[in-house]
This record gives C-alpha cells, structure tokens and sequence, in this order.
C-alpha cells in the first residue's frame, strides 16, 4: 500500500514530546491555542520516560532546601505533574509517567497529539517556516502540517535543522564567550549519552553470565565512580548516570554504535559489581536494561541571545525573562568511563538562581521558529546547567505561552522580546500560572483581589500575615543578588485548622473565577525516581503535607453568606476553580477544614477574576 498524505493545519506545531515540548504544547493549548505535537516515539517524556528513565532535576540541585527559608522547585506545569505522581505513582512505576503525560496531552480539547511521527522536512519562504513534512512508518501515513508557528523541542533540532536554523556544536573555547570554565581551545566534544539498568533483589542467589561482547572492567575503573557502596544514594536498584560515553563521537550520527557499547559498558559494570567487586550482590538480578541512550547534548541553536556563563553567574536580569535555572554548571568528560582517571562530573555550583531569557528560545533563521528543552541558545558552558529536565520543563512553558499570546496579537516569535507590553502580558500570565520569575510580581490589574479594601483571618502566625496573600510573590528564594530578593514568607498561616481567610471589598464586585495557590513545600526535592536513597529524601507516595486539603469558598452576597464551591482530597499547589454562575460579591472567604498532614493552614495567593 503506498504512504497516504494528509494534510494539516493549526495555529502551533511542537515537534518533541519530551518535558519540554509537552510543557510548551499543554501551556499553549490551555490558552486557546490549536496545537498539533509530534513525538517520534510511542511514548511522552524523553529522558524522563520509561525508556530511559533519567529523574527530573532542576535548581533544587540534589540536596533541596529549607522550609520557609528557600523555595526552589519549578512551579507551573512541571509541579503540576510532579504532584500527580507523587500521589498517583506511589508505586514509582515508570510506565506511569509515560501514562499520565499521554492522559494530560488527551484531555486538552486544543491539542491533537501524534506519536511515532518525525518531522522530516521543511518549507521556509521568505524567512518563514510554511509547512513541515511529518512521517509515521506505523500506520505508512506522512502529513503536511501547516501552523504559524513552529517550537523545536527535539533535543537533536530535527525541525530547525531542516528549516535551516544556525546552530552550534561542541565546546567553546575561553576566548570566544570570555568563559573561565571553558576549553583553552574550541573542540568538537560533547556530553556523553547514558543508558541506566535497574536490578532487583530476591530470596535466592541469582546467577549472571555476561556476554562475551560485554566490556571487562576492574576496580580501578571505578575509583572515582560509585557502584552500590554504603552511603551513596545510587544503589544496586538503580543503574549509574556515569555509564557515560560517546561524547568524542557524533551524538547524532553514531547513536546506533552509542548505543551498541552502552549496552557492553552496561553489562560490564553489572558482571563486575555482581560477580567480582566486594558488593555481596548474589541475591540480585538485572530486572530492565535500556535501550534508548538518554542523549545529554547534540546541536544547540543560536538565538537572539546565547547564554553564558557569566549570565548564570552573576544572574543577570534578563527584560525578557520567561524561566529560571540553578542546578549546577555540570560539565562530564566526553570520554565517559574511558577516562576512568577524570571525575565523572565537574560540578560548579551557582551563587544564585539565573534567569533565561526568551531570546535564548527565538532563531535568528526562521522568524516563525522557537526552541525549547536541551537545544536552546547557549554555550556548552551555559548549557550544562540549563539541560536538565525541570530547567527544560519551565522553559517549555514558558515558549508555549508566549507562542500563544504572540499568536492572539499577530506577532512573530522574531519580533515578540522586542515588545514591552507583549513580554509583560507573557510574564504576567506566567506569573498566574504559578511560574516564578525572579523579581517578579503579580501586577495584573484585572485581580480582584489587588483592589480588594482588607484581608482578614481567623488566626495569624507571626510575621505571616493574610495580606501576603496578594504580595504578588509566591516564593521565598533567598539565593539571588541582594537587589534582586524579597523579603518576608509570602503566604498567610493561621495558628490552627479550622481557618478562614476573607477578602472584602467596599463595593460589590462581580466574580467568576478564583484563583489559589497553596504551599506544597517547594523547599523540598520532589521526582519520579527508582534510587531508593533519592526517593527517601522526598515525601512520595502522598500528597506534601503542607497542602490545603479539605476547603469551602463562600461569598458574601445580598442574600447573606453563601457556599459557592466545596473541595476535598486536594493535593496540588494551583487551583483554578470557575463558578457555577457569576456573583456580586462584598467578600470571599477560603474556609480550610483540613490540610494533608500540617497543623495549621498556609494559603501563599489568591486571585479573583470578573
């Protein structure tokens, strides 16, 4: 049967389910925006999914912080799902996350979602993407897809390499970016690509015999790696990001040989820890190996601006600023674990928070052409702090809703950082959906509640009063430039639970929706993961007991008090609740009648909308 053609039309093309591009696709569709997303395997998520199974990390680092003392978990779309899973998956099933993406990409009336489907071709005229061509082997379709605008978030940059976008590769060297931790000369090299095992323990001993195209490995490849020792999160449960190799080759091109000796290095660091290293591992057995290596870097755009190091360093502040990053400048040998006598990482770990500008996310190719995920505009320096998936994920949305709101006013990507009032709508709404943007507040004069007369509570700790509630900032994040911080704990909190928190205002208003946003103790690491050690430090398998469960909305009309909405059994951090009718109202009030494990109830926002 020959291939069928179909052709396609929306407003916004993603090509790349991975954190990025699903975050990008579902915050656009949640703005109206008609989104196709095409992903070129059956499953959502990347390194995230079941087929590599990489924990999402960001500018928690590995350790969290402090509650009420440091706040730096990524809100938005990312916390959404990272608190879904925590309830959802507290059997930490990988197959779950695959799951519960392709459930939240299937529930958006906007998006249609295309799995197994790589876009192959381009058509650009005239310094625009027009059209893309799509490809299916599975079912011998291929679709022409025409949309306005087009968001890369393919990790390799498939969409805009064939569109015709610059791009740049390998390491720089000092002089080009002024970078100190850069090469003292430009090279080729990139971070490796890794591929992780899980193992399981039983009752009885579990014989392994590797291969004989398996690597052979001794103690002394493993001095500066750790393998399962006492004290290390990395257990024999969980494979090691440090199987890392590749980075000397082309990424792209020799993925297929990447991956052959991934899979040898992989059963070679198994026979070695299972069958000759001084771990007792004898009641263990390989229960999955991977077979997609989980790729850290191939190609980067080059966008209205590159990031550099100095940029994260001194976490400069960017006008046009639509994400945040932290983790570490987390630079790998591109030998992997050929270069047994290097660390398997460098970390240099950042001052400050830093944040990323939508520059870095627009081609200075295709004016229609944005980017999201591992590919975006920075240099190898940059880009080994800001390729992590929680980092990729806020990015992510933050491309989706500026495609969005750019498309509703006719404005190109290209011209879109260029426009005041465009980027402050943009941050705004960011801002509503629960993104933090470093010294940003919520200005959003259609808030009811920045206009309301008083805010008042049933009961205050000290220092967290219920006008904190429309502060217009909804974390506490102390690791950024003393001109750049806000003081105070950004959330009310009674003394106990029952509490109330009221909103009153001098002459009626008229409301629709309400807008809250709880503590979900943000201080604290929170990620699908199988290392034990790391799972441990989080509260998984339950929703975070700083979270409002159980509360009612009331209104005071001309009719008295009246209950307009009751909730039970929450568990997440933002919640947008659209009433049944419009009211005209002289007060809001938020009754908490339980929390998920707290003795006193913390609301950090709360917003109404006519």
């Amino acid at each position: 049967m020959p291939v069928t053609e179909q052709t396609l039309e929306c407003d916004l093309l993603v090509a790349g389910g991975g954190i990025a591009g699903v975050c990008c696709a579902l915050a656009a569709a949640r703005l109206g925006t008609r989104v196709i997303l095409c992903q070129d395997r059956s499953v959502l998520g990347g390194n995230a999914s079941s087929e590599v199974r990489m924990h999402i990390v960001g500018a928690t680092g590995l350790s969290g912080g402090k509650e009420l003392q440091n706040e730096l978990r990524e809100g938005g779309i990312i916390e959404e799902l990272r608190l879904d899973l925590a309830v959802q998956n507290p059997q930490r099933s990988p197959a779950l996350m695959d799951l519960l993406l392709y459930d939240k990409c299937r529930r958006e009336p906007n998006m249609t979602l295309y799995l197994n489907t790589t876009v192959v071709s381009a058509v650009a005229e005239d310094g625009l993407i027009r059209e893309v061509r799509a490809e299916r082997p599975s079912t011998e379709d291929a679709f022409v897809i025409r949309a306005k605008t087009f968001v890369d978030c393919t990790g390799d940059g498939r969409l805009g390499i064939e569109a015709g976008a610059p791009f740049m590769r390998g390491r720089e060297s000092k002089a080009q970016f002024g970078e100190s931790l850069a090469q003292n000369e430009a090279d080729s090299k990139t971070l490796g690509s890794s591929i992780m095992f899980q193992a399981r323990k039983h009752g009885r001993e579990m014989p392994f015999t590797a291969p004989p195209w398996a690597r052979r490995f001794s103690a002394k490849d493993f001095k500066l790696r750790p393998y399962g020792q006492s004290g290390f999160d990395l257990g024999l449960e969980y494979g090691y990001w440090w199987i890392e190799w590749g980075g000397c080759l082309d990424t792209l091109k020799d993925n297929e040989r990447i991956r052959d000796e991934l899979l040898a290095i992989t059963l070679g660091v198994w026979d070695f820890v299972k069958n000759h290293s001084d771990i007792d591992a004898s009641h263990w057995a390989l229960e999955w190996i991977g077979f997609v290596p989980g790729k850290r870097e191939s190609r980067r755009f080059i966008g209205q601006h590159i990031l550099t190091e100095n940029d994260l360093i001194t976490s400069r502040a960017f006008p046009d600023a639509i994400a945040y990053g932290g983790w570490p400048i987390d630079t790998h040998p591109p030998e992997g674990v050929d270069a047994p006598e290097l660390p398997p990482c460098t970390q240099h770990h950042l001052p400050y928070i830093y944040d990323i500008p939508l520059r870095c996310c627009v081609s200075t190719g295709p004016r229609n052409l944005m980017f999201a995920g591992r590919n975006i505009s920075a240099t190898h320096i940059a880009f080994a702090s800001t390729r992590v998936m929680a980092t990729c994920a806020v990015i992510g949305q933050g491309v989706g809703t500026a495609a969005a709101l750019a498309l509703k006013q006719n404005v190109l990507p290209f011209d879109i950082a260029a426009d005041s009032s465009l980027m402050y709508a943009i941050q705004q709404q960011l801002l509503k959906d629960d993104c933090h943007l470093i010294g940003l507040r919520n200005d959003d004069a259609c808030d009811l509640v920045r206009q309301a007369a008083q805010i008042n509570a049933s009961s205050i700790k000290l220092g967290a009063e219920p006008e904190n509630v429309r502060s217009g900032f909804t974390r506490i994040v102390t690791n950024v430039p003393t001109d750049r911080r806000q003081e105070g704990v950004q959330r009310w909190m009674s003394e106990e639970v029952p509490a109330w928190l009221e909103i009153r205002w001098d002459e009626p208003v008229c409301i629709r929706e309400v807008v809250l946003i709880f503590d979900s103790g943000q201080h604290r690491l929170l990620t699908l993961s199988q290392a034990d050690g790391y799972t441990q430090k989080m509260l998984w398998g339950q929703p975070q007991s700083e979270t409002v469960r159980d509360y009612v909305l009331s209104l005071e009309t001309t009719h008295g008090w009246q209950d307009v909405l009751k909730v039970a059994h929450n568990y997440q951090r933002r919640r947008s609740h659209l009433l049944e009718q419009t009211e005209h109202a002289t007060a809001l009030r938020i009754q908490v009648t339980a929390t998920n494990g707290l003795d006193h109830a913390r609301i950090v926002e709360v917003r109404a909308y006519a």
